[in-house]
């Protein structure tokens, strides 16, 4: 280190200003911040009705009254895991390397969390569940969701998938609805100008607070843990909450426009601050722009590390994008990730379309704009079908990335409790 890098040093005088801002009892933004904590209770009874939300009996309680037929998978769901319907991750290698799969020596230390987004419907959970048992194909080990919350709530796919996901052992991520596309900023308009939403303006004003609220509703009644987050205020109330004591978790979405170094070291500087004695944070998912190349994620991993987060703050990236409304197809990152994911740990590898090869043939291509569609105008339409398959042939995009990591000896996380 020579002179002029220690200038950079902060001093405890600095972060004593800090703390007179976070603990000032007159302080506006503050006693906003805890007037919506105190909606839901003291972070005990927050974590509590959480827990008591979470429960399998209480989803399925909540399934039964708003979309009863959802039982009947749920429970099928349950059968099939149980006796063992799916593919081990010893025999899905085997089929794939044959028997030198048993003298390969997998980097599980590095393992590629499978993701795929998104999970807009519970009845898509059994087509990809019975085409895995089929195929002998991987069910995901994660997945994100973009369908309007309200809606999911009402019709019972919201605990259903809940539910589901709990019982295949994969993570799970929400949307809130106070995400921009609701009106917060007058001068945008729908989802058709989305382009305006990037770099996390769609939370203007009191809208950071109406997302607090809207969380520790979800939180609370539904067990939902991990969500989306894009705006520089709602990432700090996720932190301040988090640090409070309330076990709620984050992925920062690519609509941050998240795209070099220093403004990961930015963000996890603030992880840092307001971290746990512990060491953990809430932000376990940290989903890079479109844009980034392999040398910004290794350096990033250093610092991360140095912060203590390798293991706590996964990197998301983008492997297959829809096809349309989003980047410049073809847009295909495997080969990127094969050749990251023997030294970097903690990576997801998002799926949000199919191969651009086999979209380009396809009648509807998937498309960003139908996650903001409502339900109904999907079925009126016609549609219903082909959202089904596009998300299919996002499940075998995933697949294919999984076949690509192991013919290299990488490992992948799937659904934990399909494939053991």
């Amino acid at each position: 280190m020579n002179e002029t890098q220690k200038l950079l040093k902060i001093s405890p005088d600095k972060l004593k200003a800090f703390n007179s801002v976070l603990l000032d009892p007159n302080s506006q933004v503050m006693k906003d911040f805890f007037a919506v904590v105190a909606k839901y209770g003291t972070p005990k009874e927050i974590n509590r009705k959480h827990r008591a939300a979470r429960k399998m009996e209480n989803l399925f309680k909540i399934v039964h009254e708003r979309n009863p037929d959802a039982i009947k998978d749920l429970n099928w769901l349950i059968q099939q895991r149980d006796k063992g319907a799916f593919i081990s991750v010893k025999d899905y290698r085997r089929k794939v390397l044959g028997p030198a799969a048993d003298k390969t020596k997998f980097k599980d230390k590095y393992a590629v969390t499978l993701e795929v987004s998104a999970l807009q419907y519970f009845p898509w959970v059994r087509v990809m569940a019975e085409q895995a048992i089929a195929n002998k194909t991987l069910v995901p080990g994660r997945f994100i969701a973009v369908r309007k919350m309200n809606e999911s709530e009402m019709d019972g796919d919201l605990p259903a998938i809940v539910a589901a996901l709990d019982i295949i052992g994969a993570s799970f991520v929400e949307t809130l609805d106070t995400k921009g596309t609701d009106g917060s900023n007058p001068h945008l308009g729908g989802p058709a100008t989305i382009t305006g939403y990037f770099g996390g303006i769609g939370q203007p004003n009191e809208h950071a607070l109406q997302w607090l609220d809207e969380f520790l509703y979800y939180y609370t009644n539904y067990g939902v843990q991990h969500v989306l987050n894009f705006n520089a205020g709602t990432i700090l109330l996720g932190f301040m909450l988090y640090k409070l004591g309330v076990d709620i978790q984050f992925k920062i979405s690519v609509f941050f426009g998240s795209d070099n170094p220093y403004h990961a070291l930015w963000i996890l500087t603030m992880a840092k601050l307001f971290s746990r004695d512990d060491g953990t944070s809430p932000l376990i998912g940290f989903n890079w722009s479109n844009s980034i190349n392999n040398q910004t994620m290794e350096l990033t991993a250093d610092f991360r590390k140095a912060l203590g987060f390798e293991k706590v703050v996964r990197f998301e990236h983008h492997i297959t994008e829809t096809y349309k409304s989003i980047v410049i197809q073809p847009y295909n990152r495997r080969t990127e990730l094969v050749e990251i994911a023997d030294h970097v740990a903690n990576i997801a590898a998002k799926h949000e379309g199919g191969d651009p090869y086999v979209e380009q043939n396809l009648a509807h291509q998937s498309d960003i704009l139908d996650y903001f569609r409502d339900k109904k105008e999907v079925i009126e339409s016609g549609d219903w079908d082909n959202l089904q398959l596009n998300f299919i042939e996002k499940v075998n995009a995933c697949n294919h990335s999984a076949r690509a990591l192991t013919e290299k000896g990488l490992s992948f996380i799937a659904a934990k409790n399909l494939h053991r």
